[in-house]
């Protein structure tokens, strides 16, 4: 990999771990004063990251954007040496975690997003805006008369879930339970899941997503999932297990992610009144704001994992065979190389090829459609909540602690729609 004249190994890159304090609230509030030191400090780091798992991180932009595309990095857990991830897994879980198509590599990897990319195209995507924005108005007829509420429980959470049921083709009568399920599924809030909870989740969501599949082998509709099952390369289709991992990855990547681009977008927006101001008098900039937004507080962090399948050297350090490497794209992606000014919050910001999407073979397939919802998303709440404000201080939003980030609750009040 190509290096910087100044990234000698630092003490960071030694053999003392940095701890990322997750239990720290100040930390999880803002992590990006240590994650900057980090940065300065050397540009690969031993580090203890969510779940005591031990990993290397890589925090400047062209060193990650560069491990992004390494071969040797495996996105298959079961090349780490460290076996604690799939060990806190259920054995269901476990299953849909390694069979879908952002946990593995060429030649899986090819075939199976080959025959997604045939179901989940550019044309469906598109086709949903009419739908998105009216899912978006009717959840905001539901808020706009109260003059307050909590934009994550009350419409940045619903939102989401909503538009992946209908993606996927799930009847109207069954999305309250795999609603439900889903809740249960994925982490939200600030504390760890009870693994029996997640299990008994997992094994009715996987008993439905079975039932799901073969309706719609036998009656296909115009939804994701009917593509999905149609969908033939040389003759070969997507396997039952296969099919059940990207209903998985669907929610698992569709979700919160963008439930947490959705509220931390507009959490941002409230933290910063010259640019709502900004994007207020010229909604033209919105998406661009929706890329800042991803660059500057993105919902996944601090990055992406991939597997050492051989001993690689990264930026001087050698990281051995097996370890994890923490391809660190929100420490990344406020590098002062890359982005001039990267601590600004700046919407008009030009050039902004953040990698909050990833980068290479596994760029996210979905980035189309979170851009979609993020961006009617923020725009109508700003449009059909005049006055909003926040109802605290932004220090005082509670932030998800972890590997995804966004707000737990965003509190506003607004002028009551009368």
């Amino acid at each position: 990999m190509t290096t910087r004249s100044d990234q000698a190994p630092g003490p960071g890159a030694g053999e003392r771990p940095v701890l990322l304090p997750y239990a720290d609230p100040a930390f999880v509030a803002d992590p990006f004063p240590l994650y900057r030191h980090l940065r300065e400090e050397a540009p690969v780091h031993r580090a203890v990251i969510a779940g005591g798992l031990d990993a290397w991180l890589v925090t400047r932009h062209e060193d990650a954007l560069e491990a992004l595309s390494d071969p040797r990095l495996s996105s298959d857990v079961r090349d780490a040496t460290d076996t604690r991830l799939l060990r806190q897994l259920p054995d269901t879980e476990r299953e849909a975690m390694l069979g879908n198509m952002l946990r593995s590599d060429p030649p899986d990897h090819t075939r199976l997003r080959r025959l997604v990319s045939q179901a989940f195209t550019a044309h469906r995507v598109a086709g949903m805006r009419p739908r998105v924005q009216a899912l978006t108005d009717r959840l905001l007829d539901e808020v706009a008369p109260a003059g307050r509420a909590d934009l994550v429980a009350d419409f940045a959470l619903p939102l989401p879930v909503t538009v992946i049921s209908e993606l996927l083709g799930v009847p109207l009568d069954d999305r309250h339970d795999f609603q439900r399920w889903t809740d249960r599924l994925i982490t939200r809030g600030a504390e760890p899941p009870n693994p029996a909870v997640v299990n008994e989740a997992w094994q009715h969501m996987r008993g439905y997503i079975t039932g799901l599949i073969r309706d719609k082998r036998a009656h296909p509709g115009d939804d994701l999932l009917s593509a999905l099952v149609t969908a033939r390369d040389e003759e070969r289709r997507l396997t039952g297990d296969e099919l059940i991992a990207m209903v998985f990855l669907l929610l698992a990547a569709g979700y919160i992610t963008t439930v947490n681009l959705i509220a931390g977008g507009l959490a941002m927006l409230l933290a910063h009144p010259a640019q709502l101001g900004l994007l207020r008098s010229d909604p033209g900039l919105l998406p661009g704001a929706v890329e800042e937004f991803l660059r500057y507080d993105g919902p996944v962090n601090p990055g992406i994992a991939r597997f050492a399948r051989e001993d690689v050297e990264i930026a001087g350090v050698r990281i051995p065979r097996g370890s994890t490497v923490l391809i660190a794209s929100a420490i990344a992606d406020r590098d002062p190389v890359r982005f001039p000014d990267p601590d600004r919050l700046d919407i008009t910001r030009r050039d902004n090829a953040h990698l909050a999407f990833g980068h290479g073979i596994h760029y996210c397939l979905g980035a189309p459609l979170a851009r979609l919802e993020g961006e009617i998303a923020i725009g109508t709440a700003l449009r059909r909540l005049p006055g909003l404000a926040l109802a605290v201080r932004p220090d005082e939003i509670p932030w998800r602690p972890g590997g995804l980030r966004g707000p737990l609750a965003l509190p506003v009040t607004f002028t009551p729609a009368g």
